[in-house]
């Protein structure tokens, strides 16, 4: 395939999506609908105070929709999901030396 053929599509995807997430965007409202959520949220949270994400005593932050949707187990699980991606990944590495890269491969 030629050069310009390649950076031609890929301009014309570029531009498809572009104007995809321009009608979406003005399709709803903007940004002016979660400004007014965000800023209302930042000043509650000031005015009720602060505080860690973790706290032994309270555990861990979790957003209010998450929590008050009842999506805990789903959150719980997610986070478990990652959690044993993340070491099978480091055990992975360990054992096998990478993933293909060859620089451990003499150890």
């Amino acid at each position: 395939m030629q050069r310009w053929k390649q950076y031609g599509g890929l301009s014309g995807l570029f531009a498809a999506f572009l104007a995809a997430g321009y009608w979406g965007f003005t399709a709803t409202g903007g940004a002016l609908p979660w400004a007014k959520r965000s800023s209302k949220a930042l000043q509650r949270g000031i005015q009720e105070g602060g505080g860690g994400l973790v706290n032994l005593g309270r555990g861990i932050v979790v957003a209010g929709p998450i929590r008050k949707g009842g999506m805990m187990l789903e959150f719980g699980g997610l986070v478990l999901l990652l959690l044993l991606l993340g070491i099978g990944m480091y055990v992975y590495v360990d054992r096998y030396g990478g993933f293909g890269d060859g620089e451990r491969a003499s150890r």
